[in-house]
């Protein structure tokens, strides 16, 4: 078993910035990449992030340039840099661990960008 634990998530003002964190721990020794995803209210569950053991990164279009995807040298723990925060980032942000075939998620942190 695998478990993801996101923390970070918070209130910010449009322009700032916040870092989220998650804590993988649990047969994490196959993983593949992780990420992160994010789903907004009314909306679909959409990438975000992806790193690979490789270190390949890859982001969505609405987020490249202002978040940055990194990770520990143990993949215990995969961090989201999050600057210049816009209010249509707001919504519950995932992590995701790609491991072998499966995949598993986390509960989710939230961030609300608003003035």
């Amino acid at each position: 078993q695998v478990q993801l634990v996101e923390s970070g998530g918070g209130l910010v003002q449009p322009g700032g910035s916040l870092r989220l964190s998650c804590a993988a721990s649990g047969s994490i020794f196959s993983i593949n990449a992780m990420g992160w995803y994010r789903q907004a209210p009314g909306h679909e569950r959409e990438l975000v992030a992806t790193i690979t053991t490789g270190g390949s990164t890859n982001y969505a279009d609405s987020v490249k340039g202002r978040f940055t995807i990194s990770r520990d040298n143990a993949w215990t723990t995969v961090y989201l840099q999050m600057n210049s925060l816009k209010p249509e980032d707001t919504a519950v942000y995932y992590c995701v661990a790609f491991i072998n075939i499966r995949t598993y998620w986390g509960k989710g942190t939230l961030v609300t960008v608003s003035s």
